[in-house]
């Protein structure tokens, strides 16, 4: 009967013996569609013609340069990607036991080789092989999913307000890139004299370490607010703790912070080289002027940061957020920008984030948004 293989394969057939290796080639031919083979006699052939092309190995356990299941080893380093099938002689059928246990897909005692049972055992390796990856990809994506939910319920904490005065709102969307969860981070603490203190920021790059050092930034900033710091030796502390924590020395944060007096009628805000926060105050929406009022966080050592004070009054709803929101793609496909954002606002009349966010369609980065509205007594 003649073989069949479901596709035409490129493989590489590690054998030293002559006579087995032309065995197998003569094997090979036999099947529908033919894989292109090419033959090394030695590992260290193997590493001069092992190409990212090759999709299946049939490696005999007796080389010149290795043997038994050091050669396997070597192998399967060399070609993580390809399928793995060992050959073996009789007295050994043991050892091809041990390879499968070791990584290889299979094995074939070389005396019971015939051209159905070789073509079936190189397909049924591709297909286990091709299993054996979709299974590694799948954990791998649930490891990760499982850590950027643990490093996103560290940068979005549950706010500690205590008034009933205030209405907070906050979102977080990932951007384009998936599941490279960035560094934006923001936090709401209420201290005991009842100011209402509000920061967000935005760590510069993707990845895990960036969102662990958002983390950090984050949880150190209710630390030090709770201990009851506030303004330049907070940021200066934060600085510090950056420039400990980062992985390269180009690595900045930029951030926005809000100190609301007790009353709830003025802001106390600084500004580090972030996205200038949105104010509807009496029916009218404006972005705070004088941002921003200093530079991000791990440029300048021992920098000081303006206080810009901002008044509110009665009836007022302000947002902070990161560039994600004004970066995203708007009409003709350019960002939104600053005005586009206070334009939305102004049309919408209100702030609200979830109408923003669905009007401004695909985002380029991650997105992160505080609101925080008093409406009158």
């Amino acid at each position: 009967m003649t073989a069949s293989l479901s596709e035409t394969l490129t493989l590489l057939l590690i054998e030293d013996d002559d006579g087995d290796a032309f065995l197998v080639e003569e094997l090979l031919k036999q099947a529908a569609a033919p894989p292109r083979i090419t033959w090394a006699r030695s590992l260290a052939e193997t590493r001069a013609k092992l190409t990212p092309h090759i999709q299946c190995v049939l490696v005999d356990l007796s080389l010149p340069d290795a043997t038994g299941l050091e050669a396997l080893e070597h192998v399967l380093a060399m070609a993580p990607h390809a399928a793995v099938l060992v050959l073996t002689g009789l007295r050994d059928a043991h050892v091809g036991v041990a390879a499968v246990q070791a990584g290889a897909q299979d094995y074939l005692v070389k005396q019971d080789i015939d051209a159905r049972l070789l073509a079936r055992a190189v397909r049924y390796a591709m297909e286990r092989k091709r299993a054996d990856l979709a299974h590694i990809a799948l954990t791998k994506a649930e490891l990760t999913a499982e850590e950027n939910a643990r490093l996103e319920n560290g940068l979005l904490p549950t706010p500690l307000l205590r008034t009933h005065d205030l209405e907070h709102v906050t979102r977080y969307l990932p951007g384009s890139q998936g599941q490279r969860l960035a560094g934006d981070f923001l936090d709401t603490v209420q201290t005991p004299d009842g100011a209402v203190h509000v920061v967000i920021g935005d760590v510069c790059g993707h990845g895990p370490d960036e969102a662990a050092l958002g983390v950090s930034l984050r949880i150190a900033w209710r630390t030090l607010v709770l201990a009851g710091m506030d303004g330049d030796p907070l940021l200066r502390t934060m600085d510090t703790l950056l420039r400990a924590e980062r992985k390269a020395p180009e690595i900045f944060t930029t951030l926005c912070t809000a100190r609301i007096s007790p009353d709830l009628s003025h802001a106390a805000m600084r500004v580090a080289g972030h996205p200038p926060p949105v104010l509807l105050r009496d029916g009218v929406v404006e972005i705070v002027e004088g941002t921003p009022s200093g530079p991000p966080l791990g440029i300048f050592p021992d920098r000081e940061w303006a206080v810009i004070d901002v008044p509110l009054g009665e009836r007022w709803s302000m947002m902070l957020y990161t560039d994600g929101l004004i970066e995203a793609a708007a009409g003709q496909g350019g960002e939104l920008g600053v005005d586009g954002l206070v334009s939305l606002v102004k049309q919408h009349g209100v702030i609200d984030l979830d109408r923003l966010i669905r009007h401004v369609g695909t985002l380029s980065d991650d997105l992160a948004a505080v609101l925080v509205r008093r409406s009158a007594s």
